[in-house]
């Protein structure tokens, strides 16, 4: 076993509207931290650190009055909303700055809190990520359980290296968290470049549980955005598929240009008015829709071009502070 016990630990949870559940979160989490800190595990400098990303509700509010309570609680605020992939990088890029180890997860609750002793094991065996796999999905909907494998799926086949049934509930040293700040892209999607840094890993299972409180902050809507986020972030076979699919439709159409001279050439009416129509339809649409994912690749060309910041935070608490 690596010689590193009593490192500095801080549990970093990006938050958005957050309100209900935030209050029985810092509960469970100190909890649990201090129990971390007796038994010697972690430091006595270990925190827990809530980022808001840029919250409508009184999540901020709050966040201040659990730091002016208990130092163990520290806070980082964003100036605006930037969704939950950047928020988790602010507080894993502020995070860095004072801890060993990070520990990333949402504030709902779903994930288990006591996994995070299964996850200090693998760290001080020697591991700097070390992935929280849910064991079963038998709290989802049939709905839930399908996609959730189609996405998966789809973004193996396409090359992203995501980790099965594992979302943003993950260790990483301080080693990997300055590794994965050298990757310099504005487009993020942490669950593929994680596995991108190349050390030493493990997985450890837990069984997610229902949401304590409050409503997702990942709807249907999002969830598809945040899929086709991941497809363009780390792949190019979609634009694959698209010149595949043109030089498909060329060969098909030479075939049916000789199929239709020599209909021509024995005397038989040329027919079908309405399989033309529908041709037409169905290649215009391909072509709307190459044009669609031509332009999202376009688009994120042009964003990244800019080097526009992906966070801003406006005000950090930390043990300093009046």
């Amino acid at each position: 076993m690596v010689n590193k016990m009593n490192d500095v630990l801080y549990i970093v949870v990006p938050c958005y509207n957050e309100e209900e559940v935030l209050p029985e979160t810092a509960k469970r989490l100190k909890s649990k931290t201090e129990a971390l800190i007796a038994s010697g595990t972690v430091s006595d400098k270990s925190r827990i650190m809530f980022v808001n990303d840029g919250s409508k509700d009184s999540t901020w509010e709050i966040i201040e009055n659990l730091h002016k309570e208990n130092r163990l609680f520290t806070g980082v605020n964003l100036s605006r909303n930037r969704g939950h992939q950047n928020a988790l990088l602010a507080g894993l890029d502020e995070a860095s700055h004072h801890a060993d180890v990070i520990i990333s997860m949402d504030a709902d609750l779903q994930d288990d809190i006591n996994a995070v002793d299964g996850m200090l094991k693998e760290y001080y065996d020697g591991c700097d990520i070390v992935y929280g796999v849910r064991s079963d999905r038998k709290n989802d909907s049939f709905f839930k359980k399908f996609t959730a494998e189609i996405f998966y799926r789809l973004m193996n086949f396409l090359g992203a290296e995501t980790v099965f049934n594992h979302a943003d509930y993950r260790l990483m040293s301080k080693r990997a968290v300055t590794a994965l700040a050298q990757f310099k892209e504005v487009n993020l999607f942490l669950r593929g470049l994680v596995p991108l840094i190349g050390f030493k890993s493990a997985f450890v299972s837990y069984e997610r549980k229902e949401r304590f409180a409050g409503k997702s902050k990942y709807p249907f809507k999002k969830m598809i955005a945040f899929a086709l986020e991941g497809i363009t972030s780390f792949s190019t076979k979609p634009i694959r598929f698209i010149t595949l699919l043109g030089a498909l439709i060329f060969i098909v159409s030479i075939f049916m240009l000789i199929y239709f001279i020599i209909r021509r050439l024995i005397g038989a009416a040329v027919i079908g008015w309405a399989s033309v129509i529908c041709s037409v339809w169905a290649i215009g649409g391909l072509i709307m829709l190459s044009l669609g994912v031509i332009g999202e690749y376009i688009g994120k060309i042009y964003l990244e071009t800019k080097g526009r910041p992906k966070f801003i935070i406006e005000k950090v608490l930390d043990d300093e502070e009046d």
